[in-house]
């Protein structure tokens, strides 16, 4: 038997022992005395789904040339935050304390 159906097994138990919550209380007396929800036709759903897609031409061009504006911005955050010569000198910097 391998060591995991043990513990499995055990845990198993252990949750079967458990006492069940206590949900006396858990609803307002507004949400008890509120009617319950009308049930709606499903043909008219249906057939909402069955119509075709909202997406065009004009949307996919869109949605093409908002990908390839947040490609770029992201891109360009991509690079490296300190610029060559800051880092330079911020090592100096360090160099010089690790020396003291």
């Amino acid at each position: 038997m391998p060591p995991a159906r043990p513990l499995f097994l055990t845990f198993l138990l252990l949750a079967g022992c458990a006492d069940a919550p206590s949900l006396d209380g858990r609803i307002s007396a507004a949400a008890a005395a509120a009617p319950y929800p009308q049930l709606q036709p499903l043909a008219p759903l249906l057939a909402q789904a069955a119509q075709p897609g909202r997406i065009t031409a004009t949307s996919t061009a869109q949605m093409d040339g908002s990908t390839a504006g947040l490609r770029a911005r992201a891109a360009a955050l991509r690079g490296p935050v300190i610029d060559a010569a800051t880092r330079a000198r911020m090592q100096q910097g360090i160099a010089r304390a690790a020396l003291r």
